[in-house]
């Protein structure tokens, strides 16, 4: 690092207020296409599609986070939350360009700082969509209590806990650049970006079945826990995912199906899960070991096995049962995806597409996953039976006065 960067305060609130600014003006835009789009619709529809919106921008600021850690852009602003204490790297011209003399290769550079910048932009637009939000559930909750609103779908507490989630995510971020990387809070970073998914897709599906007027679809208790494991089993992948990617070990083992040309190679598991440490340190100073990059690459590898075997069986029990069907499908070609990433990442020499595709995917099975749990209600086998069976007689009888009335008007 610079002598530049290292005499950087590593918070500089000066930019603050300008940076809200910011954020606000962008959020503008999403927030005026919901309302153009939904004009004449209720207020539900329009926080309905708002949560959506708010979801979609999400996963991609999780890429794009991805592709910031990727590029080694998360110190291109060595402080927070503006880059040496200005709005954008516009205004700190001077600083990253005596940072890159210095070190050309270096952690700051012109493009790096860029890449940190948009982040925060991006994560500073998603809060102000969530204040929205939560500002909008509230305000339906107080329109239901007087009888001038329908009761929403999900109790207002669920955006708020969303917007503390955020501000959290947001101090994680902050915390990422002032401890330099730290592996255990990148690791953290990236799993609060995939907890914030899963709280904006429950919100989702449940304000969508409020404005369509559905249930959720009943599944036998047996399915509906399955579905809970894998889920539990792919929020671990995915830690241990982040834990290889923020210590940079996903070149210890450059072949498959074997590491080293072994199926079992040297690794020291106590260092590569040796949590609070700095970056390619121990905890007394020294730097850590390959066999412990290769420990950390092989678990995340052997997981992803047992991982990819539960989400290829879930998806045929749901093909079995006939039921939600639209994420079997995002299920099967999900799965395959990180088969193909995962494999990409370690005989291609790591290539950034398939890295941030990689990211993409696991927070992408994981919004999968918890819309089928959202979208779907235990119950007994045979209730579950008895349910599908009433369902089909009811679209038969359906599709009976459609030919009735066909035939009348004919």
């Amino acid at each position: 690092m610079s002598l530049v960067s290292d005499m950087q305060p590593l918070y500089d609130f000066a930019p603050v207020l300008e940076l809200m600014a910011f954020g606000l003006v962008i959020a503008l835009a999403p927030l005026a296409w919901v309302w153009f789009r939904n004009r004449d619709h209720t207020p539900v529809r329009k926080l309905q599609a708002l949560v959506v919106l708010t979801m979609f921008l999400t996963f991609d600021l999780v890429l794009f986070g991805a592709f910031t850690r990727l590029t080694d852009s998360g110190l291109g602003c060595p402080d927070w939350p503006g880059c040496y204490g200005n709005s954008s790297p516009v205004g700190a011209m001077a600083e990253i360009t005596a940072a890159q003399t210095a070190m050309p290769t270096g952690p700051v550079t012109h493009g790096k700082a860029w890449v940190e910048m948009i982040h925060r932009y991006l994560a500073t637009t998603v809060g102000v969509l969530i204040i929205v939000l939560t500002v909008g559930a509230w305000w339906q909750r107080f329109q239901a209590r007087k009888g001038l609103a329908p009761e929403p779908a999900l109790s207002p507490w669920w955006p708020t806990l969303t917007l503390f989630w955020v501000c959290l995510q947001g101090a994680f971020g902050a915390w990422t650049v002032t401890m330099k990387l730290f592996p255990a809070i990148v690791t953290l970073h990236l799993i609060g970006g995939a907890g914030l998914l899963v709280l904006l897709c429950v919100q989702a599906v449940h304000q969508t079945f409020q404005t369509k007027h559905q249930s959720p679809t009943p599944v036998a208790r047996s399915l509906y826990i399955a579905m809970a494991v894998c889920t539990l089993l792919v929020v671990v992948q995915t830690l241990l995912g982040g834990w290889v990617s923020t210590n940079y070990a996903v070149l210890a083992c450059t072949t498959f199906p074997t590491c080293q040309g072994s199926w079992w190679p040297a690794m020291d598991f106590s260092q590569g899960f040796q949590i609070w440490r700095e970056l390619g340190l121990l905890k007394d100073g020294t730097h850590i070991s390959f066999q412990a990059l290769t420990a950390i690459h092989y678990v995340h590898r052997l997981a992803a096995y047992v991982v990819l075997a539960m989400l290829f069986w879930l998806v045929w029990r749901l093909r079995r049962e006939q039921i939600l069907r639209d994420q079997m499908r995002w299920l099967a070609g999900l799965a395959l995806l990180q088969f193909l990433t995962g494999l990409s990442n370690v005989v291609l020499d790591w290539p950034l597409v398939a890295a941030v595709l990689h990211t993409g995917g696991a927070a992408a099975i994981l919004v999968v996953l918890t819309w089928g749990l959202a979208a779907s209600k235990p119950v007994p086998q045979s209730t579950t039976e008895t349910e599908l069976a009433n369902d089909a007689r009811s679209d038969q009888n359906k599709q009976v006065r459609a030919a009735r009335t066909t035939k009348v008007s004919a």
